[in-house]
């Protein structure tokens, strides 16, 4: 049972700064020779994507918290299934 939830919007811009760190870290050292346009693309382009991708799973959680006030509001009261000693 996992103790938290899932964000995948974090996971992405997670992923997008490792990409820019690794990007920038290749390079400084001579590895690679990328524009700065490059990055800044990255950027916005990653944290885009990772505002989509946390509205959609907000979306996601909110359809599935409905669906499951739904499913108890038409289940009988507790009171009522004879699990409770009656006084």
């Amino acid at each position: 049972m996992p103790r938290h939830e899932f964000r995948p919007g974090r996971a992405v811009t997670g992923l997008v700064m490792l990409a820019l760190a690794g990007g920038y870290a290749a390079d400084a050292a001579g590895a690679w020779d990328a524009s700065p346009q490059f990055f800044i693309a990255l950027f916005c382009g990653g944290l885009w994507t990772a505002a989509w991708v946390t509205w959609i799973g907000y979306r996601i959680r909110r359809r599935r918290a409905a669906r499951s006030a739904s499913r108890e509001s038409e289940a009988p009261p507790p009171s009522s299934s004879g699990s409770h000693a009656m006084r």
